[in-house]
């Protein structure tokens, strides 16, 4: 019996190892590539979105994938961080933009889900399924309606009509209740007794017991912001508020060496905030989805 078993396991070991490599290989691939000069990545991928004259793009030649460099070079690195401030620019565009919504959205989040949490009724439930619903539309069934109210409350064309509606978003909502609700109805009960209020019994009882749902909706929140396109492309026409999410989608051929450079940096705060806050991810992910509330 412990032969099948041992198999199967080396087998799903090996397959899931399988899997890994191919989902790292285009961030090894980005890394490495962002240490080559311009002329080793033209002649390695050729001319790869080469313009006929109608003004479309095909792919020319074959690509050659590589991942070692000839010579390594910093040359694209020192392009966008030194030579040319626009890049940066854009990057501190995404931290502006993602952070105010990312520090809202744990706020909102967490008063909303303890109001959901301590008063029950029908009244509660219709507006949480609510809640459910909305979370479940893709955004771009409400770009449109976003855009009319931006318009209508004068912030169209400001980082406001990023924020706010970012703000308020509603999956972090129902997460942070899902994992609300678990929490013991004694310790609350006793927190009353003690003649706590519902300001202390929610600072002092209730966020404490949610750290890896709050790091879990954090986290989650950063990097569904950071990548971010549609939104900025509607409702901030504006190219110099713009992140860099919105230049990235728009790198032209010539630009292919810097737009590795860029990516990598790009990388770095979703990659250092999701290793830093890993196991509350899963443990925030893990006890919110096995509540029944």
């Amino acid at each position: 019996m412990k032969k099948p078993r041992l198999f199967g396991r080396t087998a799903l070991t090996i397959l899931a190892a399988v899997f890994a490599l191919l989902f790292l290989l285009p961030t090894v691939l980005t890394i490495t590539n962002s240490f080559m000069t311009q002329s080793e990545i033209t002649a390695n991928y050729g001319q790869v979105f080469a313009t006929v004259k109608q003004g479309t793009s095909y792919i020319a030649d074959t690509i050659n994938l590589k991942f070692i460099p000839d010579k390594v070079s910093f040359s694209q690195y020192i392009t966008v961080l030194f030579r040319s401030p626009d890049y940066l620019l854009k990057f501190w565009n995404s931290v502006i933009l993602v952070v105010p919504i990312v520090i809202l959205q744990l706020i909102i989040a967490s008063v909303a889900a303890y109001g959901f949490t301590r008063w029950r009724g029908k009244v509660s439930d219709v507006i949480f399924f609510s809640y459910v619903i909305l979370m479940l539309m893709p955004y771009q069934v409400t770009l449109v309606p976003n855009y009319l109210v931006s318009d209508w409350l004068g912030i169209l064309n400001t980082r406001w009509a990023i924020i706010l509606p970012g703000a308020f978003a509603p999956f972090s909502v129902f997460l942070l209740t899902k994992f609300m609700r678990r929490i013991p109805n004694s310790l609350i009960e006793a927190a009353k007794l003690d003649g706590s209020s519902e300001f202390q019994i929610f600072k002092n009882i209730c966020l404490p017991q949610c750290r890896s749902a709050l790091y879990s909706i954090a986290i989650l929140v950063f990097i569904d912001y950071w990548n971010m396109v549609e939104q900025p492309l509607i409702l901030l026409p504006d190219a110099s508020q713009q992140p860099l999410s919105v230049y990235l989608s728009t790198i032209n051929s010539g630009e292919i060496g810097i737009a590795f450079a860029i990516a990598v940096i790009y990388m770095i705060p979703g990659l250092l905030l999701f290793l830093h806050g890993e196991e509350y991810l899963v443990e925030g992910i893990a006890h919110s989805g096995s509540v029944k509330g």
